[in-house]
């Protein structure tokens, strides 16, 4: 069962991976190849379906070119907001 808890910042990080990856001109398959991991997986995170660990997280900001303090720093204030 899904804990609705943190649904909103879960939303809100999906929404600023998938801002910038879009921002960057990548569709999910691009994103997913430098990741080397299926479409799906992108796919998957990005509509919710599957959460993502802080290591993926980080490998996801390093392959949009997306330094992590920068997204923590976008993310945090909408924390728990």
């Amino acid at each position: 069962m899904k804990h609705k808890r943190y649904a909103a910042n879960e939303e809100h990080l999906r929404r600023l991976l998938r801002q910038t990856r879009k921002q960057r001109g990548l569709t999910q398959a691009a994103l997913a190849a430098v990741l080397r991991k299926p479409q799906s997986f992108v796919s998957k995170y990005e509509s919710g379906e599957r959460l993502l660990s802080f290591v993926e997280t980080v490998d996801i900001c390093r392959a949009l070119n997306l330094d992590p303090k920068a997204l923590l720093k976008e993310y945090l204030p909408h924390h728990d907001a």
